[in-house]
């Protein structure tokens, strides 16, 4: 039995299958939900076991997403944490970048540092940009350091020299000698974080990866006790953000890595998904509880990238984290987003959530205040008879009160606060979407929208009609998919390493030698105990960041013939030229640089197969569910024709207005729009953008 289980802000989704080990065939997949249980976790994860009754002992896989990295973060709920940094650079975290969302704003102040100035301290070293070390660290000042720190309540450590992306010797040396003098101390340095050069963004990732690492090891160790308590033989593994699983102890080693895992192997599963349906330009939603997640898929390749940011928007910075994580924007709109109106009387959705709890006031969970799902339900697009799959009933005396105050404030009536409450969702959706494409110079048009999570079905037709998208896909087991993609996912490391290279055929034997050297890194590293494997087994893929000579920034395009082919050096510019072109809309005749070499390693791991639906022989009519009136906004109030979700087979056919349930899905179809079932029971909605009926 495989199993997967990712803990979102409101539910803990679990997906799990059996393989039959004489004949080698999977099972059907099934699924379970269960509330998320903050601020332990673990205790979700285990109870979505339970609930599908699954002893963790028969378990041969297990893989887990969580959201304890990015709430630590964003709730500032991390450990004390000290710098250690090269001598005069100990300002790098408070000066940061100049280049400010909000340039005109003369009120503007900058983030508030993860490390307060008194926690940052200076050791006299420096290695130059060659990696030649002019100067080496001056050790002496560490016992007073190590116990001003101590007095101070300092929990972890961070370490982070100049240049050490490229030699770390001085690093290396001090961090051990730190722990010598304190065993006990979280220490990370940036070397084992991040080897890319910009001093500011790779202290900012190893202050932040410091800063949840006693959390994170505690989380991860706990869920491995539980599980094993309960005589699951093996080792989880943790969900990263670059797209793959890894093992549970390289995740404590480096949590940073885990910042935005849920989303990732969502993303992952969608590119799974549409090239199973012949479908490989995907703009990708995911809507969960407390967050709406949003990126594009070009010709079946989801782009990674290093240049990342919690808390960016239009006024703020953010914080970036130098790490690789699938390419996402990522907004407070979820199902539990709160709705709340500002002193000027003006309506806003998000981005606080009202989370796992209390949750939407219809949970009966002592929520107060009106949310997105709230809203939905008071609009007829959720079913109140079975509301969170039928297992409870929903509190209407909670929800009339959470409405209340928004009714008194905007002098409307329940309906009318609602629908403004999902328009105002839809549209900041719609930002989202637009920042991952018409912003990036693509057409919506050109592609297909699938959404998924627990409110994407739910929400997608409204943002496609926006965005004049012709075609939307609601995947199979849409709410609980992001756990699924892990089930599809490989064991992956990332290996990155910022070396200056003219991209010149004389420089084919540097270029070479630096791949082989990460190679032979990743081979170390895959053998470890926790993951061993034949070296055979493991792919590689080339990767290298580059820019025309004399430029700032950089674009990733596949480095074409590396790995023991010959490098075709013409083929992997023509790659540069057309990837610079698409993003900045022109190319130069100039000299090519590489920047960054990026290598990544994959282990493949077993998949379920996207086996097809089975097919009966019912008739649509037999999957009618009954009618009720539904509210779909511009399109009016209709009485919507209700389809029972588990009996539509492949080939069937229909138009809205329409909503279609699952136990924990909803799809709300407006009028005249098509749907059909594909072969994996997938619903795919054709839009109509004629005149209305």
């Amino acid at each position: 039995m495989r199993a997967a289980t990712d803990v979102g802000g409101t539910f803990t989704d679990l997906v799990y299958y059996e393989i039959d080990k004489a004949t080698g065939q999977s099972g059907q997949v099934r699924i379970a939900k269960v509330d998320t249980t903050p601020p332990h976790f673990e205790e979700g994860v285990v109870g979505s076991l339970a609930k599908a009754k699954i002893s963790p002992a028969n378990l041969d896989f297990f893989a887990h997403g969580a959201t304890v990295v990015i709430n630590a973060l964003t709730e500032r709920k991390g450990v004390k944490t000290a710098l250690i940094t090269t001598a005069g650079f100990r300002d790098v975290l408070e000066i940061a970048r100049g280049n400010r969302p909000d340039l005109f704003n003369f009120a503007f102040h900058k983030p508030m540092p993860f490390v307060e100035r008194h926690l940052r301290a200076e050791l006299s070293e420096r290695t130059n940009y060659k990696g030649q070390i002019e100067r080496p660290v001056d050790l002496s000042p560490l016992p007073d350091l190590i116990a001003s720190f101590k007095r101070e309540g300092v929990e972890a450590i961070a370490v982070v020299f100049l240049h050490s992306y490229i030699n770390p010797e001085n690093e290396k040396l001090a961090a051990a000698r730190v722990r010598e003098l304190w065993p006990d101390v979280s220490i990370l340095a940036s070397h084992t974080v991040s080897r890319e050069w910009r001093e500011y963004e790779r202290t900012s990732t190893t202050v932040l990866s410091a800063y949840v690492h006693p959390i994170a090891e505690r989380y991860i160790g706990t869920l491995e006790k539980k599980l094993s308590d309960q005589g699951f033989a093996g080792k989880p593994f943790m969900m990263q953000s670059n797209g793959g699983i890894t093992t549970a102890r390289a995740a404590k080693a480096n949590p940073i890595t885990m910042v935005e895992s849920g989303p990732a192997s969502g993303i992952f599963a969608a590119a799974y998904v549409g090239n199973a349906v012949g479908t490989n330009n995907l703009i990708v939603l995911d809507i969960g509880g407390t967050t709406a997640k949003c990126t594009l898929i070009e010709e079946g390749h989801v782009k990674v990238t290093t240049e990342y940011y919690i808390e960016r928007d239009g006024k703020n910075p953010g914080y970036p984290i130098q790490t690789p994580v699938s390419d996402i924007v990522e907004i407070g709109n979820g199902g539990g987003s709160i709705a709340w109106t500002d002193v000027g009387g003006k309506l806003h959705v998000g981005p606080h959530s009202a989370a796992a709890r209390p949750g939407p006031a219809a949970y009966g969970h002592g929520g107060t205040k009106a949310t997105t799902t709230d809203a939905n339900l008071v609009l007829g697009r959720i079913d109140p008879a079975s509301f969170v799959g039928g297992e409870r009933e929903p509190d209407w005396a909670a929800v009339d009160a959470a409405f209340a105050p928004l009714q008194s404030a905007l002098g409307m009536n329940r309906e009318e606060v609602a629908r403004g409450i999902i328009r105002i969702a839809n549209a900041n959706m719609t930002r989202a979407l637009r920042l991952v494409s018409t912003n990036r110079g693509y057409d919506p048009r050109d592609f297909t929208l699938m959404a998924f999570g627990g409110g994407g079905a739910m929400h997608a037709l409204a943002l496609a009609e926006e965005l004049k998208v012709p075609h939307v896909i609601i995947p199979v087991n849409s709410s609980v998919f992001s756990a699924w993609g892990m089930l599809l996912t490989d064991l992956r490391r990332d290996y990155l390493q910022t070396r200056q290279v003219p991209l010149t055929m004389a420089a084919i034997p540097v270029i070479d030698g630096i791949f082989g050297d990460l190679e032979r890194e990743a081979l170390g590293d895959f053998s470890d105990e926790d993951a061993p494997v034949a070296h055979d087994d493991i792919q590689f893929e080339y990767l290298v960041d580059m820019r025309y000579a004399g430029q700032q920034h950089t674009v990733k395009v596949p480095c074409v013939g590396a790995g023991g082919l010959q490098l075709d050096v013409a083929a992997t510019a023509a790659a540069f030229h057309a990837a610079h072109e698409k993003r900045f809309t022109y190319r130069l005749d100039a000299a090519i640089e590489l920047v960054n070499f990026h290598l990544v390693a994959k282990l493949v791991v077993p998949k379920p197969p996207l086996s097809p639906k089975p097919i009966t022989g019912r008739t649509l009519a037999a999957t009618v569910k009954g009618e009720r009136k539904v509210d779909y906004d511009v399109h009016g109030i209709h009485m919507a024709t209700i389809y029972d979700g588990l009996l539509l087979e492949p080939g069937m056919e229909f138009e809205g207005p329409a909503v279609v349930q699952e136990p924990s899905v909803t799809c709300v179809i407006p009028p005249r729009h098509r749907v059909t079932i594909d072969t994996f029971g997938n619903y795919h909605i054709h839009l109509s953008f004629g005149a209305e009926a």
